[in-house]
């Protein structure tokens, strides 16, 4: 799913339609990960928001995401070894990591993503296509 919920009522609803129970850091993880279009992985979620919340642990967002994940509404990518990052766009996607900033893109083109639920016999309940190289950015700065 595309989450276009931004707003914090709106976010509740949404948490609630999908059977979380909406807690105030539940709120601000999802709130964070549908603002933050970066795939940032836990340690960046927690140093931007235990500024805000001083409460929140590192167990406490691997817990909510494993339930959102759980739930399918958000999804892990690990494009490295040991980098686990994620995202609220479930729809299937590639993506593009820069070797030279580590910045992570989303890359809507048109790859042979599959179409089909089952390809000969095999139920597919996951893909994921990964890319790697230099980024525009990066590309013009050198």
């Amino acid at each position: 799913m595309d989450v276009t919920v931004r707003d914090i009522d709106g976010i509740k609803r949404y948490l609630m339609n999908e059977g979380i129970n909406p807690s105030y850091q539940r709120i601000k993880i999802f709130e964070y990960l549908a603002n933050h279009r970066i795939h940032p992985t836990v340690d960046t979620i927690y140093n931007d928001l235990c500024r805000e919340i001083p409460t929140l642990s590192k167990t406490t967002i691997y817990n909510t995401l494993n339930l959102f994940e759980q739930k399918e509404i958000i999804t892990s990518l690990s494009i490295e070894k040991n980098e686990l990052r994620y995202e609220c766009d479930t729809r299937p996607h590639a993506h593009f990591k820069c070797t030279v900033c580590g910045t992570v893109y989303d890359i809507r083109h048109e790859f042979p993503l599959v179409t089909k639920s089952v390809i000969d016999g095999h139920k597919v309940t996951e893909q994921q296509l990964y890319l790697k190289g230099i980024c525009k950015n990066c590309s013009r700065d050198s």
